[in-house]
């Protein structure tokens, strides 16, 4: 029985998404009325399509203000686990899942999945931020069975602690190829002192890829992981690419978004075809001083790594951060629509998650059926 492990496309189907609520103990605090709501629009939108596993130190208050919100169907999806947590951001410290696809077939005369969560070391990126807490949480839903499904029952879960992997640092086109940002996984205190050439050997062993895709530019200003890929470069089906594209020549990322445009036109497939890319628009600067969000810039003010380019894909659905920018944010929802044409776009406001540096993507994990 030959066997043929990948780490699957994100469009591909979905058995759950994975979520790690925010709470009073968290950098959320000053904020945490709003990140809530913007936690439960985010349930009730995946529910209508899939299930969701939410890791949370307080799951009785979570399962009430859940049940309060979204119908019983809806809720039937929802797995909420006892969790001790620093964080809130799933997709760098939640499972990154191989499937297994055998071409023979088993006593049952059906084709043989399975499922392998390697957890790899969340540090923080790069020890920016505690995460002791986080890094424990995949172990912690594992063994209470939020990953088990009837189909395959409970996944294996493998050990990959002795290297620092976060999945917002990788894109998988589902046949082989893993995208990733060489200023990211070579940044200090990941995994040193390997080199690039080594990095990459521990990608195509611990992750089965055939080749990796290494991006030079395209670096979000407000990002605090040193440039996770799912930032500014995404893949979508029939060999394509979305990519944040800056057109405001003034904007001090200009260059930068200009030369990952050219690198990106330069890339063939593992076919030696072109890409087929789609820009999306860069969000008008948004700033923050500390009390409020800002059109301009001002004293002591940050700008935020707003992106549209950190979207969720789920089953029959693409869900995509919105900034109450009409023009852009329609823009925005129109190119991923061109990629993914046959999946409602479910635009969310992502206006207070861009508080804490991320996105909608950043907050989330899924899990492959």
């Amino acid at each position: 029985m030959i066997r043929n492990i990948c780490l699957p496309a994100e469009w591909e189907p979905q058995s759950l998404v994975m979520l790690t609520w925010p709470h009073q103990a968290t950098d959320w605090k000053p904020f945490l009325k709003d990140i809530t709501e913007t936690y439960v629009e985010m349930v009730d939108a995946i529910t209508k399509y899939e299930s969701v596993v939410i890791a949370t130190p307080h799951p009785i208050q979570v399962g009430a203000l859940l049940s309060s919100r979204i119908d019983k169907v809806q809720m039937a999806k929802v797995y909420i686990c006892h969790c001790k947590t620093n964080d809130t951001w799933a997709r760098d410290h939640g499972p990154i899942t191989l499937k297994e696809k055998s071409s023979g077939d088993n006593k049952d005369g059906h084709k043989a999945t399975a499922l392998t969560m390697l957890d790899f070391c969340f540090n923080g990126w790069g020890e920016k931020f505690e995460a002791d807490l986080d890094n424990k949480i995949t172990q912690c839903l594992h063994a209470d069975g939020a990953f088990d499904t009837e189909e395959n029952g409970r996944p294996r879960l493998a050990d990959n602690n002795d290297f620092v992997l976060e999945g917002g640092a990788i894109e998988s086109d589902g046949n082989g190829t893993i995208f990733t940002t060489e200023f990211c996984l070579t940044a200090p205190n990941r995994n040193q002192p390997l080199t690039t050439e080594e990095i990459e050997q521990e990608l195509r062993f611990r992750l089965k890829a055939k080749r990796i895709v290494w991006l030079h530019h395209g670096r979000l200003i407000g990002d605090d992981t040193d440039g996770h890929i799912d930032t500014t470069v995404r893949l979508a089906p029939d060999n394509t690419i979305l990519y944040n594209r800056c057109y405001d020549e003034s904007d001090e990322q200009y260059e930068d978004f200009i030369a990952l445009e050219e690198e990106l036109k330069a890339l063939r497939t593992i076919d030696g075809q072109p890409y087929r890319l789609i820009p999306l628009p860069q969000p008008k600067a948004i700033y923050d001083n500390g009390e409020q969000l800002l059109s301009s810039m001002e004293d002591g003010a940050e700008r935020l790594p707003a992106t549209y380019a950190n979207f969720l894909i789920i089953n029959n659905a693409v869900i995509v951060p919105t900034y109450a920018q009409p023009d852009r944010d329609k823009e925005a929802c129109e190119a991923i629509s061109k990629a993914f044409p046959n999946r409602e776009i479910i635009p969310i406001d992502s206006r207070t998650i861009i508080r804490q540096h991320g996105s909608i993507h950043c907050c989330t994990m899924q899990v492959p059926q």
